[in-house]
């Protein structure tokens, strides 16, 4: 393997953050929150996150894009994501349309577990600046990830799942 293509491979994994939550919730209902964009903006509300086109409230659905607008290092970003593949309640994607990144997918999945649901995701994405993916992008998204994975569980498990899906 050449050393072009080695650097490349340790560069992509890099840029691949992978999580996993236990939830105590069947899949049905932690894969529907995560759909949720009312629950989506509550676990975004430090950085002022809204939908600036596409579906403002419910779930999103096959095919549908949506523009959010948040500010992020100061400054305010816009990312349009389409959700590309769903499989109710096993798996969804959502894939950058337009944004800041040179790339971003991110695949979410929902494993049953005796008591309750393993959800996983795999955030992949790409700036023009590998280093600045490295150093920066990566743990100010993993920290972002990781909040909204709280968010989705905190509510999965009580009650106030209640509020953002008509079960």
């Amino acid at each position: 393997m050449s050393k072009t293509a080695e650097a490349l491979g340790r560069i992509s994994k890099v840029s691949v953050i992978r999580l996993q939550t236990v939830i105590a919730a069947p899949p049905e209902r932690c894969f529907d929150l995560s759909l949720s964009i009312e629950l989506h903006l509550a676990s975004a509300a430090a950085a002022g996150e809204r939908v600036i086109s596409g579906p403002t409230s419910g779930l999103l659905a096959p095919g549908d894009t949506v523009t959010w607008e948040a500010r992020h290092f100061g400054l305010r970003h816009r990312l349009t994501v389409r959700i590309t593949s769903y499989e109710r309640p096993v798996m969804f994607r959502d894939e950058m349309i337009s944004g800041p990144f040179r790339r971003m997918r991110h695949d979410h999945w929902f494993e049953p577990q005796a008591d309750g649901t393993l959800m996983r995701d795999e955030f992949d994405f790409g700036s023009a600046l590998p280093l600045f993916d490295t150093l920066v992008l990566r743990p100010h998204l993993s920290r972002l990830l990781i909040a909204r994975n709280e968010t989705i569980r905190t509510v999965a498990e009580s009650e106030e799942w209640r509020r953002y899906l008509n079960d």
